[in-house]
């Protein structure tokens, strides 16, 4: 029993470890995924703002020789980080409950010759902190089941199934918090060297926060009010704070060093090319991504809407605990109540803001504030079974158990193989040193840097993402992966990088001139290298930008439906194509990606059968039909197509 209650937290969090298992991705999944992990394992350099800390830490843990895959090696330590992080939250919340009256409003003092009784009832009238007692067990299975309500909300647990950058903020975030709580239980306390040492302890944790994500940064504001009343605003105060910069500037400072010593090393993966200081700051401050930030209100509305709409999904039952927790951190710890009210409020925002389609990611930090007010809701909930312990213990596996059935199918990527056979499926279609022109990022070209580099799966393949093209670094990577592939577009080149520079810096920028010189690139890109290789170009490039007329193919080619891809020939005659042998194991959760894997699929295996038809071919457009018809059943067939085959 002791060992249980000394280590209660660690216990917690090795239990959530053990269910994040079940639902762990065992290959890459969507978006970022095979580029952060590919990233990790060869110890590059990843999009912005270029997680330096994220990358050593996964590089130093891709060495250790497990009996796996890279990838599940590295969705594993996202597992480790999720639910390390449960454990420091844990806690974090025995802390706080073991010193909550340390976090009240009232005033210790009173007036001479007063007992502060009357003093102390007109302030509970007015709804001030007061003080209560929990019992020291209670406040064990509190903590733990408000960890663990935390670690079963959906987008909390999806950190945990894959590599993402999000599995080691949200541990960096926690222990930022224990630290920082720290640090105000000290500032109250007697012992005067250890105040500033808290502080000094806190700083580093929190520019460590700043070197994985900066999204770190919407919790200090929460950090500032606590740091206040404590300190008060003092001569002392401002001494405190510029010891703190003067030790979290050197830690994030060093630690981002690693980006500018790594580019020049020319990694595998060299996003953003940071070797000047220019380049450092556009990629340490996002600079691509701003475009997306604080776009419209109409956007913001919408995200809004998202956040509420989603909200009741992620907690369940617990959002109501969360709700009840509010009140009673109101009330009993005041000053921890408005610290995770201004977290929440900052966190959300700011995030509806940045008009992006996996927003939910940037939510993490409101919902680790709703985490905690779980707590305070179970605190109440005990109060109201006369904190019998068994009764507070059924009842929170209860809303545990509810939550678990509630959110395991939506975060469940233990199946998921999707992403790996699509992307398989795509290189093994086409021939040796083939061109493919896409910008699949999130379906294909992230997961293809996983499979090339790291697992030397058709590193022959050339690979031109048609959206990095607009960027200057993205012209030394393709030329230092494969140095034939620009080697006739060198002025072409060198007029739009020239054409770029204004772009990059802000400044104002010839607008026409660079759209016309990017597209003439897309389109000597083809001419310079078609005649000499295989040349594919991805269907949403057909389907969006090519509707649109603004790309199209040089005069003399054009495009024939292949198997996954359209191929770039000349002339008119018949072009073979193989058959579409290939396996998609689709993941029983479906969501926009799996559902936009499938929509790409279908459609280009019916424009295939289409083709087939136009050149009376029609053995061979019933191959293409039945492979439709047999793995994407869902799949609506164009009308000249639905009766080729005889329905079963």
């Amino acid at each position: 029993m002791k060992f249980t209650k000394k280590y209660f937290y660690i216990l917690t969090g090795f239990a959530v470890f053990i269910i994040y298992l079940f639902t762990l991705a065992p290959s890459v999944v969507q978006i970022d995924s095979g580029e952060l992990a590919t990233v990790q394992a060869t110890l590059g350099i990843a999009h912005p703002t270029g997680y330096p800390l994220f990358t050593m830490i996964g590089y130093l843990f891709s060495l250790i020789p497990l009996p796996t895959t890279k990838i599940f090696q590295l969705n594993l330590l996202s597992a480790i980080y999720c639910s390390t992080g449960i454990s420091v939250f844990v806690y974090t919340a025995k802390l706080v409950l073991d010193n909550i009256n340390s976090f009240s409003t009232l005033k210790p003092k009173t007036k001479k010759g007063s007992t502060g009784k009357k003093k102390n009832k007109k302030e509970e009238k007015k709804g001030i902190t007061t003080t209560i007692n929990i019992p020291k067990n209670i406040k064990y299975i509190v903590s733990l089941a408000g960890g663990i309500i935390l670690a079963l909300s959906e987008t909390y647990w999806m950190q945990s199934t894959s590599v993402e950058v999000y599995s080691l903020h949200l541990l960096l975030i926690n222990i930022i918090i224990l630290l920082l709580v720290n640090a105000y239980l000290a500032d109250i306390g007697s012992e005067t060297n250890y105040k500033v040492k808290a502080w000094l302890i806190f700083a580093i944790a929190l520019a460590l926060g700043f070197t994985n994500h900066m999204t770190t940064l919407l919790v200090i504001p929460g950090v500032s009010y606590l740091f206040f009343a404590s300190n008060k605003f003092f001569k002392e105060s401002a001494k405190k704070i510029l010891l703190m910069l003067a030790v979290f500037f050197p830690v994030l400072i060093i630690i981002y060093l690693y980006l500018p010593l790594r580019a020049s090393q020319q990694p595998l993966l060299n996003w953003g090319n940071s070797i000047d200081f220019e380049r450092i700051i556009r990629h340490i401050s996002g600079k691509q991504y701003q475009v997306w930030l604080f776009g419209s209100t109409d956007a913001a509305k919408r995200q809004l809407v998202h956040f509420f709409e989603t909200l009741p999904g992620e907690f369940s039952f617990g959002l109501i605990l969360s709700l009840i927790g509010m009140f009673i951190s109101y009330k009993y710890a005041r000053r921890i109540f408005i610290f995770l009210v201004v977290t929440f409020l900052f966190t959300v925002l700011y995030s509806i803001n940045y008009d992006i389609h996996d927003i939910d990611s940037y939510f993490l930090l409101a919902y680790i504030s709703l985490g905690f007010f779980s707590v305070f809701g179970l605190i109440k909930l005990a109060e109201l079974v006369k904190n019998n312990l068994k009764a507070v213990i059924g009842i929170s596996l209860i809303l545990i158990t509810v939550q678990f059935v509630i959110n395991f199918n939506k975060v469940n990527q233990s199946g998921n193989f999707t992403y790996e056979d699509y992307t398989r499926a795509i290189l093994t279609s086409v021939p040796k040193d083939a061109i493919i022109f896409s910008y699949q990022w999130d379906y294909f070209v992230s997961e293809s840097y996983y499979f090339r580099y790291v697992e030397d799966f058709r590193k022959d393949v050339v690979i031109v993402d048609k959206e990095l093209l607009r960027r200057s670094w993205y012209y030394d990577q393709l030329r230092n992966d494969y140095p034939d592939l620009l080697i006739d577009l060198k002025a072409d080149v060198n007029s739009f990088k020239k054409a770029l520079v204004p772009f990059e810096r802000g400044e104002t920028y010839n607008a026409t001139l660079l759209e016309s010189l990017y597209r003439k690139i897309m389109q000597r890109l083809i001419t310079t290298n078609a005649d000499k290789r295989d040349y594919y170009i991805a269907p949403e490039i057909y389907e969006n930008e090519m509707q649109r007329r603004e790309f199209s193919l040089p005069n003399g080619y054009h495009l024939v439906p292949d198997l996954l891809l359209f191929k770039v020939v000349k002339g008119n005659n018949y072009v073979p194509a193989p058959n579409p042998d290939f396996t998609i194991r689709f993941n029983d959760r479906r969501d926009y990606y799996i559902d936009t894997i499938e929509k790409f699929i279908g459609s280009m295996l019916a424009r295939r059968a289409m083709y087939e038809l136009q050149f009376g071919k029609l053995d061979r457009a019933k191959v293409y039909i039945q492979k439709i018809k047999k793995d994407l059943p869902g799949h609506d067939l164009p009308i000249a197509l639905k009766n080729i085959l005889p329905n079963n």
